[in-house]
């Protein structure tokens, strides 16, 4: 497989040179010399401008869309249109699981081509909110793109959002990198995504899938979807996107292209089915365990049916949701503090969780 993960060996193209010269004025100066002893005429004909870096930026950017754009693809399905960034060379791309949905068919335009390419199914994993699907007749000059270390994805660092936003194909946003680590819900009854990377680079509908992209070329992250302002009726709310990790990415899509699933999802699991329970104000108060799975990790605990869990690893459990978030934020075998309500007392219980 001829997908690249490793950072290219060329120089981030934002780097900028700076020369200062010192010239020193021996006793004798002329008239009409400046300060610094050189004759104003004769140094302002022999300096050359000085590279301003808004024009450092600007080379970097245009670098980057021109190096980047050829492995965004537009995805075709049944219900609409979204992104995918090619992965491999043999016409693998990747995408969201919502973009796909349940489509086994689907068309891709490629940056470089007129017309679509038939392309299938591989595998969708609703969990993680990630699919694969493979070119039928994968042409010879596939671009796969480069994927970075999400390790070294920083706040602040300048990033740029490729896709196909309300259909304009090719499309390019920017912003930075606002926050890591955030852990997402994509709604109630969908999947909660942890470690995500939060961006200011506008997310619409068709980003959906495409790449986010550092200033050396390298996708660090999957644009998912951004934030909703219940104060706006549910509408986007400006600035707040959100992004699955490139280093998830890789990991998920290397198990669905070799197994044609996902066998290892990284998740970590409780080892319980709940509820939202409502406190006396009729407000989200918990999560009630309704099963717990035999010999589980909440089961070796001693947590037990009826419990309310109301704080997981530090954070506030309120309902069903904020377990989910809080449980994207751990691993498997990770041992986290769990605080839950039995009979109006509250109790604590130290659980290593499993797996989902």
């Amino acid at each position: 497989m001829a997908r690249t993960s490793l950072p290219r060996s060329r120089p981030p193209a934002a780097a900028v040179l700076c020369v200062a010269a010192l010239f020193a004025c021996a006793s004798g100066c002329t008239a009409g010399a400046t300060a610094s002893g050189e004759p104003a005429a004769a140094r302002t004909a022999t300096r050359a401008p000085a590279p301003t870096r808004t024009e450092d930026l600007q080379d970097a950017y245009q670098d980057v869309v021109q190096d980047v754009l050829p492995s965004v693809v537009q995805i075709t399905t049944e219900d609409g249109l979204g992104s995918g960034v090619v992965y491999d060379d043999r016409g693998h791309i990747v995408t969201n699981a919502h973009v796909v949905g349940e489509g086994e068919e689907f068309e891709v335009l490629l940056a470089t081509r007129q017309q679509p390419l038939a392309a299938r199914l591989v595998a969708a994993y609703p969990d993680q909110d990630l699919a694969v699907i493979a070119l039928d007749d994968p042409p010879d000059r596939l671009r796969p793109a480069t994927f970075g270390d999400s390790r070294k994805v920083a706040v602040g660092q300048i990033v740029l959002a490729m896709g196909n936003p309300l259909g304009l194909s090719s499309s390019v946003t920017q912003g930075i990198v606002s926050a890591v680590g955030r852990s997402v819900s994509e709604g109630e009854g969908r999947a909660t995504l942890g470690n995500m990377v939060q961006t200011s680079a506008a997310i619409n509908p068709g980003n959906s899938g495409g790449a986010l992209v550092n200033l050396s070329g390298q996708v660090i992250g999957i644009p998912t979807l951004a934030a909703r302002d219940p104060g706006m009726g549910g509408g986007q709310a400006a600035g707040i996107g959100f992004a699955i990790p490139a280093s998830t990415v890789t990991f998920l899509a290397d198990q669905m292209i070799e197994h044609g699933r996902v066998v290892d999802s990284g998740q970590a699991a409780l080892g319980v089915s709940v509820r939202t329970v409502l406190g006396d104000g009729f407000e989200p108060a918990g999560a009630a365990v309704v099963e717990v799975t035999d010999d589980g990790p909440a089961d070796r605990a001693g947590l037990r049916p009826g419990d309310v869990v109301v704080e997981l690893g530090g954070e506030p459990v309120t309902d069903v949701v904020s377990l989910a978030e809080a449980l994207a934020a751990q691993r498997p075998d990770d041992t986290v503090s769990v605080r839950y309500a039995r009979d109006g007392d509250k109790r604590d219980a130290r659980v290593t969780l499993g797996e989902a």
